[in-house]
This record gives structure tokens, sequence and C-alpha cells, in this order.
């Protein structure tokens, strides 16, 4: 009995130290993975980046704000967010693979001067191809959009093609610090294969600077300041929206963006609620060839900050623009919407209004004069 019981002794000691090893390894495995967690947080602003920060127009008290008064919450007082996000009945995943396409060569064209092509990516990351120029917009192409590896908004499609088959690109524009629009990994590989510029608002500049990104590829711009870039002219215009990366709210700026060659011009909303801002933007660039909307990741309980499809249907009309390209859907769920709902609400609104509508699938290069119609692809897997 005494050698049993010796037996149970030894075995509970190596139970208890296979056990504690197994803890270790587990927060050693949890220190590796999270070991970014901190540096995907970004930068802070200091020194001639504070200083020109502070004296932007759109920067008071310590922080930049909208033109108007905006919240990012509006509060919900007959609804819990929280129960409506676990428990929710919406359908917010599609219900079969997202059909991606891999874009061919850029096509031949006697008149390059007059090219103009999209390709979306998903989410709000896409490729603008004008007059011989590629400006890579919002690329994100990690599985999650968040600072950890582990949790957060995970991707419902993989990126149609490999950051290292991108053409080489003239810029790479930002419209905010948020996690769905700009990502520590996809920054890092971009800076290393690419030899592009950043083009950001005041301040994104901070966290590329503690990412490893060269000073002299960083370029920072306030609203309606512009950087010219060998005959292409890109131009920070306003939104309404808000900015962060951790606790600290507010301290760089958001931007909606125009990119103009010297024939053909774009417009890309970033993200936004819908202002009186797009009839300036539209009266004073206008008009475009094309504009890339946000559309989805809206709810009523912050109006402010995200568009309605409808709401980005008339910001369209206002703009003065040709083409519209719903953005900002079918990648990463970020709502409580369901998975189609902004790009069904969308497509009945445009033809409401007679507005034309191209809905690629990611990875489809749309020829803005040469679209293709809008044939309900998502409905299918929806």
């Amino acid at each position: 009995m005494a050698e049993s019981a010796e037996r149970g002794r030894r075995s509970t000691s190596v139970g208890r130290r296979l056990g504690g090893a197994a803890a270790l390894a587990a927060l050693a495995g949890l220190g590796w993975v999270a070991r970014d967690v901190p540096l995907a947080l970004g930068g802070r602003l200091t020194g001639a980046r504070a200083e020109r920060a502070a004296s932007s127009p759109q920067y008071r008290d310590g922080t930049f704000r909208n033109p108007a008064s905006s919240r990012s919450m509006a509060g919900a007082p007959d609804r819990n967010l929280i129960r409506e996000l676990i428990f929710g009945k919406q359908k917010r995943h599609p219900s079969a693979p997202v059909p991606l396409l891999r874009p061919p060569p850029v096509p031949a064209t006697p008149d390059t001067h007059h090219e103009l092509n999209v390709v979306w990516y998903g989410h709000a990351s896409a490729l603008i191809e004008i007059e011989g120029h590629a400006v890579l917009i919002d690329p994100v192409w990690s599985d999650r959009c968040s600072p950890s590896a582990l949790v957060g908004p995970k991707r419902l499609h993989e990126p149609p093609v490999r950051l290292d088959e991108l053409p080489p690109l003239t810029a790479i524009l930002i419209s905010h610090d948020h996690y769905d629009h700009l990502d520590l990994a996809t920054v890092r590989e971009l800076t290393a294969r690419q030899d592009a510029p950043f083009v950001v608002p005041l301040g994104v500049g901070a966290h590329l600077d503690r990412w490893g990104v060269p000073e002299h590829r960083i370029v920072e711009l306030d609203w309606s300041e512009d950087h010219d870039l060998g005959g292409l002219t890109l131009t920070a215009t306003p939104a309404q929206h808000f900015s962060g990366r951790g606790l600290r709210r507010d301290g760089t700026l958001w931007s909606s963006w125009v990119i103009a060659g010297a024939h053909r011009s774009v417009f890309y909303t970033g993200d936004s609620g819908y202002f009186d801002g797009y009839r300036s933007i539209g009266a004073a660039y206008g008009p475009f060839d094309v504009t890339l909307m946000q559309i989805g990741a809206y709810d009523r309980a912050w109006p402010s900050i995200h568009m309605f499809p409808e709401e980005a249907v008339g910001a369209h009309l206002d703009l003065r623009g040709g083409l519209l390209i719903p953005v900002h859907w079918a990648t990463f769920n970020l709502a409580l919407h369901d998975w189609s709902e902004p790009v069904d609400r969308l497509w009945a609104e445009a033809k409401a209004r007679d507005v034309r509508l191209a809905v690629p699938r990611p990875g489809e290069r749309v020829v803005v004069d040469d679209p293709p119609p809008v044939d309900g692809w998502w409905q299918a897997v929806a």
C-alpha cells in the first residue's frame, strides 16, 4: 500500500510538472502571438509631426475634429447591441464561398493617357489604374483586421491576389488608421516589395515611421493639400469619421481622396457619414469619372460615421460622379446587417435614381468606360 501511495505521489508530482510546463508553453505561445500587438497599435505624434498637427484647422484641444458636430455612437436605447451581436438573426456571413477573380494583365491600349480601370480586392482595398499610374488604396491583406492574430473580425474570403503579384505602384493611399484600412503586416510587405510613397492624412505617418517605413516614403497631407507624382495629383479632402488604434481617439486625421490625372479623375470616400461636404468637393474637384463609395458597416446606432447605401448614392450625385463602384463590404463582418444587404439596397437606389453602377467580384477589373452589367452575383452566395 505504501508503494502504491508513493507511485501516486510521483504521478501527481509528474502531472503537476507537466501541467505547469503546459501552462508555461501556452503562455509562451500567447506571448509569441501577441508580440506584435503593441507594435500594431502604432506610433504617437511627437516633434515636428505633432507641431504640424497642432497647426491644422482640423485640430482643436488635442484631437482632430469633424467639420460639424458628430458622434461615433448615437446610442440605441431600444436595443441591446451586444445581445444582438451574439444572438441576432441577421445573416451576416455568405452561405457559399465568395467568387474571386484574378485580374489579367493591364489591357494594352493605344490611348494610355485616357486609361482608367478599377480592381476591387475586397472591403476597401482597390487598385486604381489611371493614365499609366497604379494607385493602391487602403490595402489590408491580413487574415484579421485587428492588432491580434487571434481575435478580431476574420476575412470572409481570401485576397484575390498576393501582394507580390501587384504591379509597380505609383502611390499607396491610406484614408485613416483603423485596422480595416491600415494593416501592419501589409504595410511591412509593401515597404519591402515596392518603392512607392505612402500618402496619408496628417499624423498617420507616426504609425508608418514606427513600422519601419523610410521617412522619404511618407507623405502626410491635411485636407485641401495635394501631392503631385509626375502628372498624377492626390488631394486629401474632408470626410466625417474618426480615428484611433488603441484607447486614444482622434489623434490622427481621416480623409477622403481625389485621384486626378491630366484627363481622368477618381473620388474615394474612405469611411464617412453623409455630410454637406460632398457637394463642396464635387464643385471644387468634380465631375468624377468614377467614385468608390463606402456602403457597408452602417447602423442607426452610428449614423454619423458610416453612410447607409442610399446616402452613398446621394453623395455620388453630390460629387457629380459618373460610374459608382461600392466598397467597404463583403470581406469583414463589422456590423449587424445581413452580408448582402448593403449592395442589395445600393442596387435598388441606383436604379431608382438612374445612377450608373458596377458591382465587381473581388479581383475583377472594371474598365470605367465599359463597365460590366450588374448581374446580382452576390445573391447566389448570400
